[in-house]
């Protein structure tokens, strides 16, 4: 993690930064985030990032009010320009400091709590994934958010991990694909780019919805046979770009068309902000 972060908009040294333990945030995870990713220096789809954000906070009853999307990304440079961050990922975490009406608190607050940290990027040159067992509740008014309450996507991710694979693939309670457990997923099939539709209960990421804007692709719902009959499979997200499946369990997949994929948004990340 870098060694200087943004706490509510006042740069500090990591060990500094610390959270009010009595908060909705420590008690229940109230609170989101956005991981962004770091071209040349530059936060990436910084708009798409802030707009989910606010979109995001509506959801859970979060109140972004005392900040606005200059001064954050402002405070996002300070970390990027004190850790000398060029190729690296940042993310912004919006917690709910203020007491809840179970465990009250006479102590006055500010309504949320931002935090921005930054970390180099590592890209894995391709991906070995699994099926995960956990199911995602696509009725659940968390489903598409970006929520602190995380436990589940990183139960779901270690899991894997144990099992020796880099990621899992998360399918709804109806059986259809939704995403894998840290990023969002694609698959081509007869050179057509397919990837879950939101009502599956996907996230919309914003590496997803960049792929989507630059690449003639198909949202649908599919279940987990059709997406072993793929023909190339891969991930996306702020954290990864986009990353190569090589396998699912013990099968192969192809990856042509994805590095000629890879190499067009490594062309577009690096001339478009």
């Amino acid at each position: 993690m870098s060694q200087f972060v943004s706490l509510n908009q006042q740069v500090s040294v990591a060990e500094e930064a610390y959270l009010p333990a009595i908060s909705s945030a420590v008690f229940y995870g109230r609170g989101i985030f956005t991981t962004v990713a770091i071209y040349n220096s530059e936060p990436f789809q910084w708009k798409k990032h802030w707009a989910r954000l606010i979109e995001n906070s509506k959801k859970i009853k979060l109140d972004l009010s005392e900040y606005d999307a200059h001064s954050v990304k402002q405070n996002l440079a300070q970390v990027i320009e004190q850790n000398k961050l060029t190729s690296a990922r940042a993310r912004l975490t919006f917690f709910d400091e203020s007491p809840n009406k179970l465990w009250q608190t006479t102590l006055k607050r500010a309504t949320s709590f931002l935090i921005i940290t930054g970390k180099s990027l590592s890209v894995p040159a391709s991906l070995n994934l699994t099926i995960s067992d956990f199911r995602i509740n696509s009725t659940s008014p968390l489903a598409g958010v970006k929520s602190c309450n995380y436990m589940e996507n990183i139960l779901s991710f270690e899991n894997a991990k144990d099992k020796g694979f880099d990621e899992a693939i998360r399918s709804n309670e109806s059986g259809e694909i939704v995403s894998a457990s840290m990023a969002n997923i694609f698959w081509i099939k007869n050179k057509e780019i397919l990837t879950p539709s939101l009502e599956t209960g996907c996230l919309k990421g914003t590496t997803r919805s960049f792929v989507m804007e630059n690449f003639i692709v198909k949202e649908k719902k599919a279940s987990i046979n059709e997406l072993m009959n793929a023909d190339e499979i891969f991930l996306t997200s702020a954290g990864i770009g986009i990353a190569k499946v090589k396998k699912i369990n013990k099968k192969t997949f192809n990856s042509k068309t994805i590095e000629k994929i890879q190499a067009e948004f490594f062309h577009l990340t690096t001339s478009k902000h």
